[in-house]
């Protein structure tokens, strides 16, 4: 079946499904976040940020204000909802990587429900636990008397796919603190420490004593000396330093970069080309925040001289919509914010602060947010990413946080690596600290459902078909893919010209239906070739009977790859993009 723009119109605006649409305030789930919602997007309140004429047009069409990044002189608890949803671009290019439904910058009309999917442990973690001596020596700790902390976790550190060795490679936190340390692997699930000679014998990369690293893997570095990058806080004189390295090994200063809290961490944003440093702060505000993040840009990792706090500009906390744990009752804060391009959007993994409880080391867990300017956030959902254990015993019972890098595209599937403490019951001890490993689907955020058992139905009816309606695009590939599953149902798409009305050649009734289960599915038209239609205004609108639609993307090829980003590569991909 298909619909003119009318008539769809008609239909979304019917109470048969006006509960079910997934524009505007529905976003949010709760009274209190709708309401929010709404009054940040009342035409008298505004954008947050200047309408100023901006000087920088990215990929997908958002025109950045001038100055950049938006200056503010203190956070609050109020719920940001970005500039660039409450004025989205005219026209969407859509020719960087899958486009992910993670919010509403890509839909004009739906009557589809839209649901947030939560990471999944694998079976048999941790996958890299505390075995070697400078692992399990806690110096710190013996000095002080107090019980060892058997460590070999990354705090962010980083975990990478290299494409020019073939090998999974992680770098971690040994002894608390103690030391840097690498381990690489062939599946990402069974690690293996190499005998090094930075000091011989171990496989220590670096022996400095630090907090929070990040390493990165440049791979559109042009000098082999820098291909790797580091971010260390040093414990001993509590400033930020870079370290470069050929290989991942040996490891070189590459200049101070400046104060900080101890949890900073380190990304580069790809779509903008800048290095992004995720700074911590605790300081008292108007407002109490507690731990939030400001925010320090370079064009250059090594020519970042050092900065100031007054020239970090505050970036994020916690916010309004953020729930205290039941058992501890703390309102929660930003422990940390590491970041990767993945697609199309900016992926944040957000590590929340839920308190000190007095018999549990505090037990942090992970959610995930969604940028498209690289600055402004979209958390839809609080629920748990990737959550802490609630069994004492467990190898992650005390707290969870992300690696550096994020995640890794390997397959079908997502690899999220996280550090997992195992805490000492009645004690604020973190114990044992590992190395763990939850996997989603790829593109598996958010997805739009028409699902068979969400319908009501009525006797001797078929099942209802539904819909949702791209704002336009633009592009200049030639093959339609997307990322759906449907469950004896089928999926079909068709293009709409700029005035909204379905052009023929692409409407439903020709599209070849798409079945089964797919992360990457060519969606085709009999007898029309998309090519037809590059570089010209339309609109895609997917009807769906039950599934579920993750992303879509148009390809320059039939292979279907996205040319958007990997975040930190895997095995089917020899760049940061997925390119052919």
């Amino acid at each position: 079946m298909t619909y003119d723009r009318r008539t769809f119109l008609k239909l979304a605006a019917g109470g048969a499904v006006a509960s079910a649409a997934v524009g505007g305030a529905a976003l949010y789930r709760s009274p209190r976040a709708r309401e929010i919602y709404v009054r940040l997007t009342r035409p008298s309140v505004g954008p947050r940020i200047s309408d100023a004429p901006g000087t920088e047009v990215l990929y997908n069409g958002i025109t950045l204000p001038s100055p950049w990044p938006p200056f503010r002189r203190q956070l609050d608890r109020d719920v940001e909802f970005p500039p660039y949803l409450q004025k989205p671009p005219a026209v969407i290019p859509i020719d960087v990587g899958r486009q992910l439904f993670v919010d509403d910058f890509l839909i004009e009309e739906s009557n589809l429900d839209r649901s947030y999917h939560s990471a999944s442990y694998i079976e048999g973690n941790p996958v890299l636990a505390p075995a070697t001596e400078w692992d399990r020596h806690d110096v710190a700790a013996a000095h002080a008397g107090r019980p060892q902390r058997p460590t070999a976790m990354p705090f962010s550190d980083g975990v990478w796919f290299d494409p020019a060795d073939r090998k999974f490679k992680v770098w971690y936190t040994a002894g608390y603190g103690r030391a840097t340390c690498y381990a690489e692997s062939a599946d990402g699930l069974e690690w293996v420490r190499p005998a090094l000679d930075v000091i011989p014998g171990t496989n220590i990369v670096l022996d400095e004593i630090r907090d929070s690293s990040t390493v990165w893997l440049d791979l559109d570095e042009p000098n082999p000396r820098l291909r790797y990058k580091m971010l260390l806080f040093l414990q001993n004189i509590r400033h930020l330093r870079q370290f470069a390295s050929r290989d991942g090994i040996h490891w070189t200063p590459a200049g101070l970069a400046g104060p900080s809290g101890d949890r900073t961490t380190l990304f580069y944003n790809p779509f903008r080309k800048v290095w992004v440093y995720s700074l911590r702060d605790h300081r008292d505000h108007e407002r109490y925040i507690g731990r939030h993040r400001r925010y320090v840009e370079s064009r250059n990792f090594c020519s970042l001289t050092p900065w100031t706090t007054a020239e970090s500009v505050a970036w994020i906390a916690a916010d309004d919509l953020d729930r205290p744990r039941v058992d501890i009752g703390f309102q929660p804060e930003l422990y940390n914010l590491d970041c990767v391009a993945y697609e199309s959007v900016l992926l944040g993994l957000f590590s929340m602060y839920f308190g000190d409880p007095s018999d549990r080391q505090k037990p942090n867990h992970i959610q995930v947010g969604f940028s498209r300017d690289g600055f402004h956030w979209v958390r839809p959902s609080r629920d748990p990413f990737i959550g802490v254990s609630e069994r004492a015993g467990d190898w992650n019972w005390a707290n969870v946080q992300s690696a550096g890098g994020c995640c890794l595209v390997v397959g079908d599937r997502l690899y999220f690596y996280v550090s997992g403490r195992a805490g000492v019951k009645g004690t604020v001890s973190p114990g044992a600290c590992s190395t763990g490993l939850a996997t989603l689907r790829r593109d598996g955020f958010a997805s739009l459902d028409a699902l068979a058992d969400r319908l009501p139905r009525r006797a001797g009816l078929a099942p209802r078909i539904r819909a949702v309606t791209t704002r336009p695009v633009r592009f200049t590939g030639s093959h339609l893919f997307v990322n759906a599953a449907t469950d004896g149902g089928e999926l079909r798409a068709e293009v709409l010209d700029a005035n909204g009305a379905i052009i023929e050649a692409y409407s439903a009734a020709r599209c070849v239906p798409v079945t089964g289960d797919s992360t990457r599915a060519a969606v085709t038209w009999t007898g029309s070739s998309l090519a037809d239609l590059a570089g010209q205004t339309v609109r895609f609108r997917f009807h769906l009977r039950d599934g579920r639609l993750y992303s879509f993307w148009v390809a320059p090829s039939p292979r279907g790859s996205s040319r958007g980003y990997v975040a930190a590569g895997g095995p089917g991909f020899n760049g940061v993009m997925d390119a052919d």
